[in-house]
């Protein structure tokens, strides 16, 4: 919370070109199966919540912007691909999987069903395992050093070698 009770949220993208802070309330919480938000995201869905009236501040950065169609545009990071907001004229939102704490931003609703990949609703069936059940990347998993960015506010990007 700041000074004033308003819940704080951060977050950025992958590489940490990119962080961004917002004060107040955010607002509808969704997924979007339209077409053009699948390609925006690579991915079945974008996962979006509204910035509302909230205060959104680029403390690091800001996103390239991609104009998708004659009334919105689209921030990701241009270092690492990383999708952050869609920007139409009725306001913002950004990407729920952008934030530090995306388990606090779990969607309420879904928009552009009519194009709904026809195997997302099944997918809570499938086995799940964690990773490193798969004792065939035990290896490759346990040697990796990731190059993301912590779910954290950082003075600076990359760590130097005190930071790792």
């Amino acid at each position: 919370m700041s000074l004033d009770n308003k819940p704080v949220y951060t977050g950025g993208c992958q590489c940490g070109a990119i962080r961004f802070r917002i004060e107040g309330a955010l607002t509808d919480t969704s997924i979007c199966h339209c077409r053009m938000c699948q390609k925006a995201f690579g991915n079945f869905y974008a996962p979006l919540v509204s910035i509302g009236t909230a205060h959104l501040q680029w403390t690091r950065g800001e996103p390239k912007r991609f104009r998708s169609s004659n009334h919105v545009q689209r921030g990701f990071c241009e270092s690492c691909g990383t999708p952050l907001t869609y920007e139409a004229p009725d306001g913002a939102a950004l990407a729920i999987g952008a934030f530090d704490h995306p388990e606090e931003l779990a969607p309420i609703v879904q928009w552009g069903i009519e194009d709904k990949l026809p195997y997302v609703d099944d997918l809570h069936h499938l086995p799940g395992h964690r990773s490193d059940a798969d004792l065939e990347s035990a290896g490759f998993l346990k040697t990796m050093i990731s190059n993301q960015h912590p779910d954290y506010d950082t003075d600076e990007w990359p760590l130097g070698e005190a930071g790792k």
